[in-house]
């Protein structure tokens, strides 16, 4: 679908990064992360997890890393994977540079909580040896100590100085191939945050609402805080924070890039909501769609409306639509021109033979 001149976002300028075989930050595509929820030294179901999100989309993948099993499994994990993969470390500042010797392409750490000077010095010494990138990883659920006792409650001033003195750290050791989050669970805590170290520094910056919740609660915050951002030209990398299957995190965030015009990927369906002039039912041939459509990953758009009030107009702005006009009537476009008509039973195997083929054809 082409971009409108409406839809045209100017991205914030940032340092360029590199995480593995991935660009972060300037004029590189926003990436799509997610993180596994298996137990890491169980390494069969962690490579399998990780590569069933990269087959979803995922650009980057995190994997905790909170014990020396972990760490060890992680050399393996990482040769039996192809997207690179961050390690998140928490506190012990051994499993940091313990991953970086297994490979891990990013460590996601929170320098303050890493210990003293010294330690910091060799987890940064371990990085620039192994080719790692790093996270400043800012959460409002654990901010460091002397931090919290200023502010007396999480706020977006205590993100930002958190983040400031972890930068601080990193540029005090030469290291510059780092990246920024500040999340917090707040939608506006956090939208707050990432303004405001926006306007501070170029660094790229990893954006999500940390703990949003559930698939459909989660999604909808996730939404609302990371779409502000994006809008106003903020962020490099994303991560939709989701209790449930991580899967679902890659399709929302895709979700999010797809509805702002920044990158697509798979078939966007835009579908009415139904009602009494549907001449088929929309929100069953829709949901059959999704499953049968999920296999398609070049970007595609595709209008499902159930009469002829948005049907045609809709159709007219997609790759492939489908207006009802009653059975036998009902009519499918290709790029907005009328096609053929077709009767209610054989929309689904229509609509799907013609998407398969629109891929093919944009394959080729």
């Amino acid at each position: 679908m082409e971009i409108r001149p409406h839809r045209i976002i100017n991205r914030r300028k940032t340092k360029k990064i590199k995480v593995g075989n991935i660009f972060v930050g300037g004029d590189s595509p926003i990436s799509v992360q997610s993180m596994t929820n298996t137990i890491t030294s169980d390494e069969i179901s962690t490579t399998k997890q990780i590569n069933e999100l990269q087959e979803a989309g995922a650009d980057i993948v995190r994997v905790s890393c909170p014990d020396e099993e972990s760490t060890k499994a992680l050399k393996n994990i990482v040769k039996s994977t192809n997207v690179p993969i961050v390690a998140d470390i928490h506190f012990h500042y051994k499993r940091a540079i313990e991953s970086a010797k297994s490979g891990a392409s990013c460590l996601r750490i929170n320098p303050g909580n890493i210990g003293s000077k010294d330690r910091v010095q060799e987890v940064i010494k371990a990085a620039k040896d192994h080719g790692c990138a790093i996270r400043i990883g800012v959460n409002a659920g654990s901010l460091e100590k002397k931090i919290l006792e200023k502010y007396k409650e999480p706020c977006p001033e205590a993100l930002v100085e958190s983040a400031t003195h972890n930068i601080k750290l990193l540029e005090d050791n030469d290291f510059f191939n780092f990246k920024i989050s500040v999340k917090s669970s707040d939608v506006f805590l956090s939208v707050k945050a990432y303004e405001s170290l926006s306007n501070l520094y170029d660094y790229p910056l990893h954006l999500g609402i940390t703990e949003a919740g559930g698939l459909f609660t989660g999604s909808i915050k996730s939404s609302i805080g990371i779409g502000r951002l994006l809008m106003q030209g903020i962020g490099d990398t994303i991560r939709v924070s989701l209790s449930a299957d991580p899967i679902e995190e890659v399709k929302a965030g895709f979700e999010i890039l797809n509805a702002l015009g920044i990158r697509s990927r798979g078939v966007q369906i835009i579908s009415c909501p139904s009602c009494a002039r549907q001449a088929f039912p929309v929100i069953d041939t829709v949901k059959i769609l999704e499953k049968k459509l999920s296999h398609i990953k070049k970007p595609m758009t595709l209008s499902i409306i159930g009469c002829v009030v948005n049907g045609p107009g809709e159709a007219a702005q997609t790759d492939i639509g489908l207006t009802g006009g009653g059975d036998g009537n009902n009519l499918l476009y290709l790029s907005g021109i009328p096609h053929n008509k077709v009767v209610g039973k054989d929309i689904i195997n229509q609509v799907v033979d013609l998407v398969e083929s629109k891929a093919k054809e944009i394959n080729n």
